[in-house]
């Protein structure tokens, strides 16, 4: 039928797309100041994604007429997610290593910069293919999102993905600060004014970017006070009323080199 037909498609195409993309910040990687690249984190990072490649190079010269192929790729690509579900913050600790070892240094940290951009960026990708081939093809819908096309929604709905993401960090504020600001959305659309503003996005993608932009409106708008006195914060144009990041620290803010937080205990598995 049509959908296994696409499952082949799909499979040529992986099986050739995967490996470019996988070799690519592989190269990138080996690429870092041996100083970050010698770190256990990193090196653990480097060993799942050569384990990755092997995998998927199994696959290079099998027949994707084959019923039991197509199957087994789809379950080495889901391997393959699981395996790098700690890439960020595994990474991350890498930073924290090469850091608490050899202190900043500018070069390094510049070049740490650069790659990290590529590098989640890269990851972002590989997960997006990933995950399209193993959501449409594993022979399951997902019963929470029957329309969606893998992880696409056709029609997403703006404002409640918002709203999700500010329930969840304002779940977090109360935890940490005993208070929250409430949440307006201002919404416009242009072409039906009746309607909410929807669009073909990934949901999950749209809610981690809204959920990483709440926390520094939230953690730098008060030190501490009562919920009463905070001023909402207002969506798609977030405002903290001129009281939240300092402009000191604004070049900061995209810097992977810099947080505020304390540091994660990663467990040893």
């Amino acid at each position: 039928g049509s959908s296994n037909a696409c499952e082949k498609t799909s499979f040529a195409f992986l099986r050739q797309e995967l490996p470019v993309r996988l070799s690519n910040i592989m190269k990138e990687i080996n690429l870092l100041p041996d100083r970050v690249l010698r770190t256990p984190s990193v090196q653990l990072v480097q060993s799942w994604y050569v384990q990755s490649l092997l995998d998927i190079m199994e696959f290079h010269d099998r027949d994707p007429e084959d019923q039991a192929t197509l199957g087994q790729f789809t379950n080495a690509l889901v391997t393959i997610r699981n395996r790098h579900n700690d890439v960020v913050p595994t990474m991350a600790q890498g930073v924290i290593e090469y850091k608490e070892t050899y202190g900043d240094d500018p070069v390094s940290n510049q070049n740490i910069q650069y790659f990290l951009d590529r590098f989640y960026l890269s990851r972002i990708s590989i997960r997006m293919l990933i995950n399209q081939h193993t959501l449409l093809f594993d022979g399951s819908t997902n019963p929470a999102h029957p329309k969606h096309i893998g992880s696409i929604d056709p029609h997403c709905n703006v404002a409640n993905v918002v709203r999700d993401a500010y329930n969840m960090a304002k779940l977090l504020c109360d935890k940490y600060y005993m208070a929250s600001p409430e949440l307006e959305i201002e919404e416009v659309n242009a072409s039906n004014s009746e309607q909410p503003v929807s669009i073909v996005y990934v949901p999950s993608h749209l809610y981690h970017m809204l959920f990483e932009l709440f926390p520094p409106c939230r953690g730098e708008l008060w030190g501490g006070g009562t919920g009463a006195g905070l001023s909402p914060l207002r969506c798609p144009q977030m405002s903290d009323r001129g009281m939240g990041v300092p402009l000191r620290k604004i070049e900061r803010l995209f810097s992977y080199m810099y947080s505020t937080a304390p540091t994660p205990q990663l467990g040893s598995g």
